[in-house]
């Protein structure tokens, strides 16, 4: 006999969702839980909705300390009320158990777990592991031992504006930040490794978006070569392969890892990968038939609405036809919430060449969109890649306000299968952004 049927390690997105569930099938559930100020998961409390809260207020408000203080308390607020909400769905349910510490595998079917009281060990028939991913952290001299560099967890309790904003990484969490701090007046400088912004990228739509930034004030160092990070009184300074920059305050922004550190995942049996992730099927299952894993631990896309997709793949696999699986996702779409926002599913221009596609292309500047002019924000550009041989469409890129609105359009078509001309021809309210995909895709014919 276990303790419980089910034990959720991680308050995520995909393990809330399925404790919720799993209790109204009548199990008996424990949600195991590191630390109280993450119920609900990354996305509530470090991730999409403080950032984006940010985003929206630095674009409301504008530049400025005061601008920033009252952003940053409106962000608490917001982020404050979610995770308490989060928490009493679950500590609300009967069937229910929140654990507050540290989960270690002991066997295949058992966890301790270190809490403020010491330490209980917990048996489960089923194991779900949903703890997430954490920032990485690059080898780079006295990085470590900074005072004044932070991940975008740290940078995001900051009391006070940093007029001076130095970020290692210009990939999409990078330029989402240098973004909104420019907005509140921030002076930012983009320290990128590679020769170009956003390798995965067409070059136009790169060039666009570094062209928006450059515009909004950040620069960017390219080949940084950051060589060492050291702190000095009022600030730190970055020493790369052009010289030395002084900053108030450093993001480090070079990407996020699976968080399975610490879960001795060995001694039950589960595998990992050379990034950490564990290795699971289709169906999320682990190399331990009992114990799963979802959302970002998994190593698959790290997007909320994956984590809850990772929910719907374990419920049909414990009480559907057994048949949905990760195959199924279609195309994944992304969106940047830089100003404006950058959203993208499917191919590049570049993907289909390499891949041997028989193409149509076309290209939109947002400058032609009624909207946009209606909305005085005029930058950007839109892009569709077409099969010419039967319609499908291949992939989408739009830079423009409400991109990230307008891709989930473009996803339902393309999962649905319809032809180009379906979103050439629909019939779209006026004026509206969501129009424009009349006339980029009328572009291609």
């Amino acid at each position: 006999m276990y303790d419980y049927q089910a034990i959720i390690i991680g308050f995520g997105k995909a393990g809330k969702t399925l404790a919720a569930f799993l209790a109204g099938q009548g199990w008996r559930v424990a949600m195991v839980e590191a630390s109280a100020q993450m119920y609900g998961g990354t996305c509530i409390n470090i991730g999409c909705i403080p950032t984006k809260t940010l985003v929206h207020d630095a674009e409301l408000y504008g530049p400025g300390e005061q601008a920033f203080s009252q952003a940053m308390a409106r962000k608490r607020q917001v982020t404050d009320l979610l995770r308490e909400k989060n928490y009493q769905n679950l500590a609300g349910l009967e069937r229910v158990t929140v654990i507050d510490g540290r989960a270690a595998f002991v066997d295949p079917h058992r966890i301790s777990v270190q809490g403020a009281a010491g330490m209980q060990v917990l048996s489960g028939e089923r194991i779900f592991i949903n703890t997430g991913a954490t920032s990485r952290r690059p080898a780079i001299d006295g990085l470590e031992r900074s005072q004044r560099s932070y991940d975008s967890t740290g940078l995001l309790q900051l009391t006070q504006r940093p007029a001076r904003l130095g970020i290692i990484g210009g990939g999409y969490i990078g330029l989402e930040f240098a973004s909104m701090f420019a907005q509140f007046g921030s002076a930012v400088t983009v320290f990128e490794e590679a020769g170009a912004l956003l390798g995965r990228e067409d070059r136009d739509m790169a060039q666009t978006i570094q062209q928006i930034l450059s515009d909004a004030g950040v620069s960017f160092m390219f080949n940084a070569g950051v060589k060492q990070v050291r702190d000095v009184e009022g600030g730190v300074e970055v020493v790369h392969q052009g010289g030395v920059q002084r900053f108030d305050a450093l993001l480090v922004a070079a990407g996020r890892a699976p968080n399975t550190a610490g879960l001795q995942l060995a001694r039950a049996g589960v595998e990992t990968d050379e990034r950490g992730a564990v290795r699971v099927d289709a169906q999320l299952r682990s190399s331990v038939p009992h114990i799963w894993a979802l959302g970002d631990v998994n190593g698959g896309p790290q997007f909320t609405y994956i984590s809850l997709d990772d929910f719907r793949i374990v419920r049909d696999g414990l009480f559907g036809a057994g048949k949905r699986s990760t195959a199924d996702r279609g195309a994944v779409p992304y969106s940047v919430f830089i100003t404006p926002s950058f959203s993208r599913i499917g191919l590049s221009e570049e993907q289909a060449r390499q891949q041997g596609r028989d193409i149509k292309v076309a290209t939109l500047p947002a400058a032609a969109i009624p909207r946009a002019r209606v909305l005085g924000d005029t930058r950007g550009l839109l892009k569709a890649v077409v099969d010419a041989q039967t319609g499908q469409i291949l992939g989408v890129a739009l830079l423009c306000r409400d991109a990230h609105e307008m891709i989930n359009i473009v996803k339902t078509a393309m999962d649905a299968g319809l032809p180009y001309t379906r979103l050439r021809d629909q019939l779209f309210t006026h004026p509206t952004m969501s129009e424009s995909l009349n006339d980029l895709f009328g572009l291609i014919g």
